[in-house]
């Protein structure tokens, strides 16, 4: 069986070399010369556990390949998956000009007929716009060739991206024909051998899926940010009342941790797009958009907590800043903490100094030299009137809180992730702070 998955970004990346590792014959294609060429060379434009080992190895068996036209696989191909990007416009709305450059793209060259599959997370109807684009370019060229549409949306979890696709827990599908069933269903059986699900649906409903399952657990984590807060006011511990109300088998206990704010590329985007959807039909998302407000707010309040702590007095004040990713096992920072808190820090007057396992590069490429780069973690405490914890990496969890009394100016931890215990912060003579 071939495909083509347009997109070498995080999603089509991982969907490409995936499909590849069980035998199916992967074109992956994207604009970017400079990011095919890399490709080929095992240099990969994202950080993924396990993700460069196959590319390597399914590149080098013949099953995966890298281009930059669609053209040269489309006569040889059954099923096009489209993971190209979908940003926020300024209004909050996905911007689709990518997804419909390549409907057209596919409607001006296919002489066969396709499947085409958007995996990009799009708006509820866009599916349908796709369509249109497709048959468009079709009649144009006077031909009547049949294809298909549907949407499969993805749910791959940074950091462990490779596993949540080998082996998944759902598979959602919109389809509307026998044919494209049956196409994917043959396309996804090597993955759904252990009885792994895949659920049927309409198009519009597998479209919603995806963006309701994201801002269910952004509304989660911003709940328990507006709980820790107010836990804070009244002498609660968060940590205690979390695992109270998550043991409510009702309720479950993923997604209920405390921290500084939710960031990366899909809850944050995906919350902003479900809200203007909901306006674009005459409705108001009340509750999405308390749960967007929390999050914003949530991403000041170790700026909030050491302005208070230092009675103000920021200015000149070296701050360290273990953690720039959005969470742990990427070096994706789109819509990260750390870019708020070094904003805020620097417009105080403050010197930051960062460290990060694997995004530093990525930092570097974004707020270029108003930081300092640090080798690790310790070198970014050296000196450091306070440090704030953004990022939960392993390799922060047991740090040597000796040497970090001794090469601190000031014993003051932020802990933004509640990692770290508060009473054996105490005991080695720190000040703590946590959400």
């Amino acid at each position: 069986m071939n495909i083509a998955v347009v997109g070498t970004g995080y999603v089509g990346l991982v969907t490409g070399t995936c499909f590849s590792e069980v035998g199916i014959d992967v074109t992956c294609v994207d604009v970017d010369k400079k990011k095919i060429d890399n490709l080929k060379e095992g240099i990969l434009p994202i950080y993924e556990p396990g993700l460069e080992e196959l590319v390597k190895k399914n590149f080098k068996a013949g099953r995966l390949h890298f281009t930059t036209e669609l053209t040269d696989c489309l006569d040889d191909v059954d099923v096009i998956f489209s993971a190209v990007g979908t940003p926020p416009d300024e209004d909050g709305s996905a911007d689709l000009r990518y997804v419909l450059e390549v409907a057209r793209s596919i409607g001006k060259n296919i002489n066969n007929y396709v499947l085409v599959v958007t995996k990009s997370t799009v708006p509820v109807g866009t599916a349908a716009k796709v369509k249109a684009a497709i048959q468009e370019e079709l009649d144009k060229r006077g031909l009547d060739i049949l294809f298909d549409v549907a949407s499969n949306p993805e749910f791959l979890k940074e950091g462990t991206a490779v596993k949540d696709f080998m082996e998944p827990d759902r598979i959602v599908v919109g389809i509307e024909s026998e044919r494209a069933k049956e196409l994917i269903d043959r396309l996804y059986k090597p993955f759904t051998m252990n009885h792994y699900r895949t659920i049927f649906t309409d198009i519009p409903s597998a479209e919603m899926i995806k963006y309701a399952a994201n801002a269910m657990l952004a509304t989660r984590i911003s709940f328990m940010n507006d709980i820790a807060n107010l836990c804070a006011l009244v002498g609660a511990d968060v940590n205690m009342v979390r695992r109270g109300i998550g043991s409510d088998t009702r309720i479950g206990n993923k997604f209920l941790y405390p921290g500084c704010g939710y960031g990366g590329s899909c809850f944050p985007k995906d919350v902003k797009a479900l809200i203007k959807t909901a306006a674009q039909n005459g409705y108001n998302m009340q509750v999405l958009q308390a749960v967007e407000a929390v999050n914003e707010s949530q991403k000041t309040i170790l700026f909030e907590k050491l302005n208070r702590v230092l009675a103000g007095d920021l200015k000149g004040k070296t701050i360290a800043l273990w953690g720039l990713a959005f969470k742990p096992e990427t070096d994706d920072m789109r819509e990260s903490t750390a870019l708020v808190m070094i904003d805020l820090l620097l417009k105080a007057g403050c010197t930051v100094k960062v460290y990060d396992p694997v995004a530093m590069d990525e930092c570097k490429r974004r707020v270029g030299d108003s930081v300092i780069y640090a080798r690790d973690m310790y070198e970014a405490a050296l000196e450091a009137d306070a440090m704030l914890l953004l990022t939960e990496w392993k390799e922060f969890r047991l740090p040597s809180w000796k040497v970090l009394q001794k090469t601190m100016n000031a014993p003051l931890v932020l802990d933004g992730r509640n990692i770290y215990d508060k009473k054996e912060m105490q005991a080695n003579g720190f000040v703590y702070e946590c959400i």
